[in-house]
């Protein structure tokens, strides 16, 4: 499983706001460097989130909700989470407005279970292997 770097996050939050506008920079590195580590935790040799579903939902949900960003939050948390997805052979797919809408929802509502509800996109993502067959 390829997981991604610190620089890489920072690179897809400087992408996003390059493409869709707002302001660069970090208000917090602390959130950042948690999740180099967070979506591959373990408690007594099991792993906390042993899905990629759940990994990318880890990625979304920790970035949306403790800000690291001074804009752009949304965007990132949920590029964040779908170039997690592609770089593991995912292709994430969702109606026009689903993502902006899950990200609304994880944004303001306070006992959303993201992981939970992130787990059912794999039933409308696939694996890139098997597009091509």
């Amino acid at each position: 499983m390829e997981y991604l770097t610190a620089e890489q996050i920072l690179l897809i939050h400087s992408l996003a706001i390059d493409e869709t506008g707002g302001g660069h920079g970090v208000r917090d590195y602390h959130p950042i460097l948690t999740l180099v580590d967070l979506p591959r935790q373990q408690v007594f040799g099991q792993e906390l989130y042993p899905t990629i579903f759940l990994k990318a939902a880890v990625y979304a949900r920790n970035i949306i909700t403790a800000h690291p960003f001074i804009d752009g939050n949304k965007r990132t948390g949920m590029l964040t989470a779908v170039v997690f997805l592609e770089n593991n052979e995912y292709r994430f797919i969702a109606p026009p407005g689903a993502v902006e809408q899950f990200a609304l929802r994880v944004a303001t509502e306070r006992n959303i279970n993201v992981e939970k509800k992130f787990h059912r996109t794999r039933t409308t993502s696939s694996r890139l292997s098997r597009l091509a067959e």
